[in-house]
């Protein structure tokens, strides 16, 4: 590529990307410390895919998402999945009118722009997979008419790491939907004590002001297309993937015994939109190998099957992923 039109897609980049710091600022007067999990947030949103969010109650997810929602303007649903639940809860259904004498169409929850699903593990697998295709196609079926989503339409769900009882865990070919898995942490003792000060307070939280329009959210998902990447840095993200499926030839002979299946193509794709979705929040015009590193856990670690070998040891995908970055050359 031509360095003028380099140059060009850069000045482009950071003009259209002006928005970012006004949207995290304002969602940063209500959430406190989670800086890395917005920004990872918003990264999941100009790449238009979808986020599982693991952390224990009580870390704020709920109230990140809608304080989000809020910022850009857009309807926000938070749905609860129980053991009871069924599809038709979730996407919609027909409902006879009696005075009409015919059928109206009532539409679920799911049709809204940003959904937090609660407890995506809580639900029967039917209903799982009927978010799952909703996330996928973006569009819902309803008797014989089928209705499009609303754009941008963003799925985050949370799955509880403690309490396993009576939950149906998410089959791996439906975790590997998620464009990435992020791991809510606890904050750091000052960050607490401003929570304190901040929030124990009776009443509701003060709403924020929209900082931006959805349209501008969907403007942004179409010019991070343009972001350019280096052959160097392709070469990197393949070599990643490629070391997940065949560590001996990268000579990680230690992780064969550990890995049972490797990351898919789609590991692949997600991989180069979160890396140019991050040159944007950074108002870059190109990818770096910082890019793919600081996004790289997030989408690889819930895209590998781990052996016996490896649970035995006591080992996770994010300690393999870890390993990886690490032996993994640098361009």
């Amino acid at each position: 590529m031509p360095e003028f039109s380099l140059s060009e897609i850069n000045e482009r980049i950071s003009k259209q990307s002006k928005f970012i710091d006004n949207l995290k600022k304002s969602i940063s007067e209500v959430i406190v410390g989670q800086n890395e999990l917005i920004d990872k947030i918003l990264i999941g949103l100009l790449a238009n895919g979808h986020i599982l969010l693991e952390g224990v109650p009580g870390l704020a997810k709920t109230l990140t998402v809608n304080t989000l929602s809020q910022a850009i303007n857009t309807n926000f649903q938070r749905i609860q999945f129980t053991p009871d639940m069924l599809p038709a809860d979730l996407l919609g259904t027909l409902i006879f009118n009696q005075k009409k004498g015919s059928f109206e169409t009532r539409k679920g929850p799911i049709f809204s722009n940003i959904i937090l699903a609660d407890e995506i593990n809580r639900a029967p697998s039917k209903v799982q997979s009927a978010l799952l295709e909703a996330m996928q196609e973006r569009q819902v079926t309803i008797g014989e008419e089928t209705f499009k989503l609303d754009n941008p339409f963003l799925v985050l769900a949370t799955q509880n790491p403690i309490e396993q009882e009576g939950t149906y865990p998410l089959p791996e070919a439906q975790v590997d939907r998620f464009m990435l898995k992020l791991k809510v942490d606890y904050p750091d003792i000052d960050e607490e004590r401003i929570i304190m000060r901040q929030s124990a307070k009776t009443g509701d939280l003060k709403p924020i002001k929209a900082t931006v329009k959805p349209n501008e959210i969907i403007k942004a998902q179409s010019i991070i297309n343009d972001i350019y990447v280096d052959e160097k840095v392709e070469d990197y993200i393949l070599n990643l993937v490629f070391a997940t499926r065949n560590p001996e030839k990268f000579n990680l002979n230690d992780l064969s015994q550990l890995i049972e299946f490797g990351a898919s193509p789609r590991a692949t794709i997600n991989l180069v939109l979160a890396a140019k979705a991050r040159a944007f929040l950074e108002h870059r015009g190109y990818i770096t190998p910082e890019d793919i590193r600081y996004i790289g856990k997030e989408v690889l670690c819930h895209r590998i099957l781990l052996t016996y070998e490896a649970e035995a040891e006591e080992l996770t995908s994010y300690d393999i992923v870890q390993k990886l970055f690490e032996s993994i050359e640098i361009p």
